[in-house]
């Protein structure tokens, strides 16, 4: 293993399209949501621990998680378990982790990717990883790691790269595309150059940091003047005055999309990002009738293609019942058709109207 490589996990969304699953004091990344008997940043972690030092990995998450990243992951030292005292996306996280890996490793190369994707090909994941890692080092570049697209997926941004390498296996980037609609996603599709935007991506310190001080000089600024308390027992309240000023943008907006020197690897390791019930349940085992099913007492009359998750030990009857998200946590019941899973955002939205945050 490679000391000079690092990884930055990103642990600190509340994954509302998991809901009512994923509560805020207890998000998605840290629930067994495909029933593998890890949660998803207990995944992550192994995933680059298989070739990342222990001591080299961090968890970038909110300051509340603390508690449970210790409880999940023992194996991280206390002191890479870095708290945000707010939700600013990812551009003020990344700016922080490598302010601060800048005063103990200028030189060193960092992956930063999120908590609570899915991969289920871990020798072809560890070798695209090592091969960014490498290019990285040698090139002043700012690596994304692209998914081959296997069909018109509509939840995904998009990135389209130029047609000939620079590099083995590496392009330069030419557009960001957000998610698009089903006629632009075939388009996108046929053409060839287009990949799914996965948002793992890969640096050296020193070359993301000059990128923050030319495209986000402002929020660069804020963590260069603190920039001496990092590492030390006033790191806490350098990032609590930080964190206020800090504009809530992603790293996507805020430089990759402007930056010259934005590089793409094409991947394939069965790569999903789990946002939605929906992709667990193409991602989860099924029965004969297309039911993915999680909790040993559900029983199924005339149902089919239904995303079921109950608590294990609760009977459950269906009949009747097709192409449905049923999630049963105890305390709440929710029961949506899978065509209408987009709006489980908007249903949270309402339930915080009208009843608070007690459900959520």
């Amino acid at each position: 293993m490679n000391k000079n490589h690092y990884v930055a996990i990103m642990a600190g969304g509340i994954g509302s399209r998991f809901w009512p699953m994923s509560r805020t004091s207890y998000p998605k990344q840290f629930l067994d949501i495909l029933g593998t008997g890890k949660t998803l940043i207990q995944q992550t972690f192994d995933r680059f621990a298989d070739f990342i030092p222990a001591e080299n990995i961090y968890i970038v998450t909110s300051e509340e998680y603390i508690p449970i990243v210790k409880k999940q992951l023992p194996g991280v030292p206390e002191n890479n378990i870095i708290g945000e005292p707010s939700r600013k996306n990812t551009a003020p996280c990344i700016a922080y982790i490598a302010h601060k890996l800048n005063k103990i490793n200028p030189e060193g190369c960092l992956i930063c990717a999120p908590a609570d994707h899915l991969v289920l090909e871990q020798i072809a994941f560890k070798k695209v990883c090592i091969e960014a890692l490498n290019f990285v080092r040698v090139n002043n570049a700012l690596v994304t790691l692209g998914i081959k697209p296997t069909h018109p997926n509509t939840g995904y941004g998009y990135i389209q790269h130029e047609q000939y390498e620079v590099s083995d296996n590496v392009y330069q980037v030419k557009t960001f595309t957000e998610k698009p609609n089903l006629e632009i996603a075939k388009t996108f599709l046929a053409s060839g150059d287009f990949l799914w935007n996965a948002g793992i991506f890969v640096w050296k310190v020193k070359n993301i940091l000059q990128a923050f001080e030319k495209y986000l000089p402002e929020m660069n600024e804020l963590f260069v003047a603190e920039e001496s308390k990092l590492n030390t027992a006033n790191e806490k309240q350098a990032i609590e005055k930080i964190y206020p000023l800090c504009s809530s943008i992603s790293i996507d907006y805020g430089i990759m999309e402007k930056a010259d020197n934005v590089y793409i690897i094409p991947s394939s390791f069965g790569w999903s990002d789990l946002g939605t019930w929906n992709s667990a349940y193409e991602n989860i085992d099924k029965d004969n009738a297309g039911n993915a099913v999680s909790g040993k007492n559900t029983m199924l009359i005339d149902s089919s293609n239904n995303m079921i998750h109950v608590e294990q030990e609760k009977l459950i009857v269906l009949q009747g019942i097709d192409n449905h998200i049923i999630i049963d946590t105890g305390d709440v019941l929710l029961i949506c058709s899978r065509t209408k899973e987009q709006e489980i955002k908007e249903y949270v939205a309402e339930i915080k109207r009208s009843k608070g945050d007690k459900f959520l």
